[in-house]
Formats: structure tokens, sequence, C-alpha cells
């Protein structure tokens, strides 16, 4: 009597992984894009709290997130990069001053197809919105 697997038996082996694997795929690749803006809403509060600090201090909102990170001691850590590029983890941050009083930033994903996350948007009230679509704003549903 030989001992083994027939072709049939590998087969459904083979069929019933696929099918596993295809059910999980979904369901990580979606933890990752909830990781990313988490860390996205995480920045814009960090980025927030340091405009308002700098406000405190200068008696104005800064010009740009540069501002923030070349003084000394640094508002917020110099990661957010430099003048025109501000992107961290899979987020570009566009910070806008509207005058002396008001700013606001804006987190949009530079992913795409199934890991592209939500838009996002905070000013000086410190409220955040996002946007599934497009770039947040002001009228944007609350996430808090």
């Amino acid at each position: 009597m030989k001992r083994g697997f027939t072709l049939v038996e590998v087969m459904v082996v083979v069929i019933v992984l696929m099918i596993l694997v295809s059910l999980s795929i979904p369901n990580i690749l979606r933890s990752r894009v909830v990781a990313y803006e988490g860390t996205a809403i995480s920045n814009l509060k960090t980025l927030s709290n340091a405009c308002q600090i700098y406000h405190a201090n200068v008696g104005y909102y800064p010009d740009n997130i540069d501002a923030l990170t070349t003084t000394d001691p640094p508002y917020v850590d110099t990661s957010f990069g430099s003048s025109s590029d501000y992107t961290k983890q899979r987020y570009k941050f566009e910070y806008d001053k509207v005058n002396a009083d008001s700013f606001t930033i804006n987190a949009n994903s530079v992913s795409s197809g199934l890991l592209k996350g939500r838009y996002f948007f905070i000013d000086e009230t410190g409220i955040i919105r996002a946007n599934s679509d497009k770039a947040a704003g002001p009228k944007d549903e609350s996430i808090e």
C-alpha cells in the first residue's frame, strides 16, 4: 500500500488556504489604513497644539510649519520635513495661516487604492474634521 496524498487532497488544501488568505488580506490592509489615520490625527493635534503655544508666546500664528521646527527649542519634531514637503507616514500636511489669529491644517492621504485613508482638517478651534472623498474643510463632519 502506497502512502501519500492524492492530487485531489492537495488541491483541496491549496483551495482552502487561498480562501483563508483572500479573507484575511483586506482586514490586514484596513487595519494599516486605520493606523495611518490614527497617526495623522495625532500629528494634527500635535501641530495644532504647537500653533496654540506659538501664538501664546509670540502673539500670532506661525507663517508655516518651518517656524515650528526651526526655533530653539522647536515646537514640533523636525521630522515634518521642510519648506514645501510636510509628508509624514502617508499623509501630507498643508498649513495655511489665514491671519494673525487663525490657521488651517489639512492632512491629505498620499496613498491610493486599498490603502487610501480619509482626509482631515483642523483649525484654531482644535476640532478635527474628516472627509472620505476630498480634502476636508470647516464644514465637514467632526470626528470627535
